[in-house]
């Protein structure tokens, strides 16, 4: 009998998790905090499509799988996810649904744009987090191995001149660049803490902006011209 490194307990995690998620409207849920927000209980019973009971029941479900927690701000209690950990895995999953055609229907606007520009909880994702990811490895700063991208010592000058501090995020619980692969574009980005820092560093330097209550980031002609001199990425 093959083994493939499993043990008892990594099935009791995988079942634990497909619980979890294996009920349509939490995994909804946990969809909606994968954008980086923190969400009420009102806000995640619309995502879901279920009655605030039924979501007040399913998030406590979850709190007590330690998945989310939440947040108190006078009367209003906001719900995230516990981890970026949680994040890490989430969109990977989407990678065990075969491919096949979707019968009877369009693919929808949103769906389109979320697969250009995207955040996958606090990562880059879609085209241009795939994009960001081809250029670090086309331009020798990144190598990867079957789970994580691995700076080069070209790469490491390059992010401390993006004011990128790589031993405090190799210090930090997380991996430290995630090869974390794209449910839309079938192809690694880069997550983990690395991934985190990129993003949030184009968003202070004004190269991409996130689009309110939503997952969907925009490019912006300054990030499209910064990418373009630094990283020879044209979109």
């Amino acid at each position: 009998m093959f083994n493939y490194g499993w043990e008892k307990a990594d099935a009791r995690a995988a079942a634990r998790i497909g619980a979890m998620i294996g009920v349509p409207a939490r995994a909804n849920m946990l969809a909606a905090m994968a954008g980086g927000h923190a969400l009420t209980a009102t806000e995640l019973a619309m995502h879901a499509g279920v009655t605030p009971q039924t979501a007040s029941s399913y998030l406590k479900k979850t709190m007590d799988a330690n998945f989310i927690a939440v947040e108190k701000q006078g009367r209003h209690r906001y719900y995230r996810l516990a981890d970026p950990r949680v994040g890490d895995v989430l969109e990977p999953l989407a990678q065990l649904i075969p491919d096949g055609p979707v019968v009877h229907r369009k693919p929808s606007k949103i769906l389109s744009e979320l697969r250009e520009s995207r955040m996958c909880y606090d990562h880059l994702a879609g085209v241009l987090g795939v994009a960001l990811a081809d250029a670090l490895r086309k331009e020798g700063f990144v190598t990867e191995d079957d789970q994580d991208f691995h700076t080069t010592e070209a790469g490491a000058a390059f992010f401390v001149g993006l004011g990128i501090d790589l031993g405090q995020l190799k210090e930090k619980r997380r991996h430290f660049a995630r090869r974390c692969l794209d449910w839309s574009e079938r192809r690694p980005h880069v997550g983990g803490t690395l991934g985190a820092a990129l993003a949030d560093k184009f968003i202070k330097n004004g190269w991409i902006e996130r689009v309110t209550d939503t997952r969907k980031v925009i490019l912006t002609n300054q990030g499209r011209s910064a990418l373009k001199a630094k990283l020879s990425i044209t979109a």
